[in-house]
């Protein structure tokens, strides 16, 4: 790859005080996949606002196919050829598929929009992907996660783009969805197309990408060709250390049952589901997306009504309300941080002690300095990378927030964890961090039932591994019974529990 498709030179960008990029540079061939690698707050989002138009760099310079590249917003940034497609996918869910992909490109004659010419490019668009059966008429809020990414990518695809940014494309894509994905990126690649890939799954961007760039602290710190770079070579170069034993056994004994789930159903797509979690377990649910977990989760903790079943905390049974379960020392993170488990509006300090506002105060005050002190204790412990506890959440980067998500379940104090995608969209060494937090909290007696669809994490780090298939939970197991392949055999319906039928898988995981 001799030519230079795009070429960034010393990049530079500031937020009043604040350097986001102090000095990036990069180059991409056509049909290349340059894979984007950096913790949280390395500068990766801001030079892709810079590269997508939606920022201006203060200074350095970029050219895109020997010409001087400088977008004034991200409509220029498509109409010269660099698209880009958010974590957050952009779709407007009530509009068809069609609409989606064409949205501000409409093929226009006399003032009207030319609907058969326009089909034609739609179709066009997701036959280069592989995907001409999709169905154009449907709503594009009826589509899966993934399918609904396809269709983000041809309606990028229909500019014709020199070059394509995925932002954490497969965060909620199962394993067989990121296998489609993969394809449709080497069919981009064969078509001239240069992808930049970003992503915290180190795994993912060695098998996808050509090539690596690394930025840490909003500079350029390494760079090469991906086939001969190991993993933790990458992640010295991240993290400027080296994370040694990133899934921690921390010695711990499982005690006494403090949690059970009886035959639990709920709305649609949780249909049964019978497990126990002991005093220091870490019980790891795993199966694709809809097969329940997070329905499961909700239930448990009080958050979606009970159909049939029941749930038992320490010897209490019955249906609760989530205030009910806070009572009984039961936490709750939600897999959707932004909407349901932070106010990214207030402060760290008021996001994390949220739950225990009576022990700051009294006659409906508030002690803010008590407040501070204790904010400020987590975030040295939990290593919260911020100017202080005052500071907005919003302001944190994801792997920042979710350690204030955490920690306002340890200091109201949880017994029993339920962490629904813990990692999920945070880098290589929050995540260590995370693990760290989760095997101590198991070696000090806690419980925790944790969802996730990255299965090495369940793998590295739980003791007890059930598997949801179609919304009921289909076979449990100890981690050693479990191999990544065995686990999708399960949640695809291709093997009911080790070969045991439906009933008796469910039977065994009882047990």
């Amino acid at each position: 790859m001799s030519a230079v498709r795009l070429r960034l030179a010393g990049i530079q960008k500031s937020f009043g005080a604040t350097r986001a990029l102090k000095n990036v540079s990069l180059e991409i061939a056509p049909g290349e996949v340059h894979a984007i690698i950096g913790e949280n707050g390395a500068g990766k989002s801001t030079l892709m606002k810079v590269l997508s138009g939606a920022h201006r760099a203060d200074a350095g310079t970029m050219e895109l196919s020997g010409a001087t590249y400088q977008p004034e917003n991200p409509h220029d940034a498509r109409l010269k050829g660099v698209a880009m497609i958010y974590q957050e996918l952009n779709l407007a869910l009530h509009m068809s598929a069609q609409e989606n992909i064409l949205l501000g490109a409409e093929s226009v004659r006399g003032g009207w929009v030319d609907r058969s010419l326009s089909r034609k490019r739609a179709q066009a668009a997701l036959a280069q992907l592989g995907h001409e059966g999709l169905d154009l008429d449907r709503l594009a809020g009826d589509f899966s996660i993934a399918e609904q990414q396809i269709i983000e990518i041809a309606r990028a695809l229909l500019i014709q783009p020199q070059v394509l940014i995925m932002d954490e494309p497969t965060s909620s894509l199962t394993q067989a969805d990121t296998e489609k994905l993969f394809a449709t990126i080497n069919r981009l690649r064969a078509q001239g197309v240069s992808v930049i890939y970003i992503s915290h799954f180190l795994e993912e961007c060695r098998r996808i990408a050509d090539r690596y760039t690394v930025l840490k602290d909003g500079e350029t710190v390494g760079s090469g060709e991906m086939a001969g770079a190991s993993l933790d070579h990458i992640v010295t170069l991240m993290t400027g250390r080296e994370v040694k034993d990133l899934y921690p056994r921390t010695t711990h004994t499982p005690g006494a049952v403090v949690l059970e789930v009886k035959k639990v159903a709920s709305g649609p797509r949780l249909k049964q589901a019978t497990l126990q979690v002991r005093a220091g377990e870490i019980f790891g649910l795993a199966g694709l997306i809809g097969a329940g977990r997070t329905d499961l989760l909700r239930a448990i903790f009080g958050l979606e009504e009970l159909a049939a079943g029941e749930v038992c905390i320490v010897g209490a049974a019955g249906a609760a309300s989530p205030r009910a379960r806070w009572m009984q020392g039961v936490g709750f993170l939600s897999e959707n941080r932004k909407e349901e488990g932070l106010m990214l509006n207030q402060s760290i300090a008021d996001n994390l002690t949220l739950t225990k506002m009576h022990d700051f105060g009294r006659l409906g005050w508030i002690s803010g300095g008590r407040q501070r002190a204790v904010a400020q204790r987590w975030v040295g412990e939990l290593r919260v990378k911020c100017h202080h506890s005052g500071q907005t959440i919003g302001q944190l980067s994801g792997g920042n927030q979710q350690k204030v998500a955490l920690a306002r379940l340890l200091e109201h104090p949880a017994k029993i964890f339920l962490l629904d995608e813990p990692t999920r969209g945070i880098d290589v060494g929050s995540k260590a961090q995370i693990y760290q937090l989760v095997s101590e909290l198991a070696a000090a007696g806690k419980a925790v039932v944790m969802v996730s669809s990255y299965l090495p994490e369940l793998l590295g780090l739980c003791d007890t591994i059930g598997v949801m298939c179609r919304g009921e939970l289909a076979a449990v197991r100890p981690r050693a019974e479990w191999g990544e392949a065995e686990i999708m055999r399960v949640a695809t319906g291709s093997e009911g529990g080790a070969g045991l039928p439906p009933a008796a898988a469910r039977a065994e995981s009882a047990g």
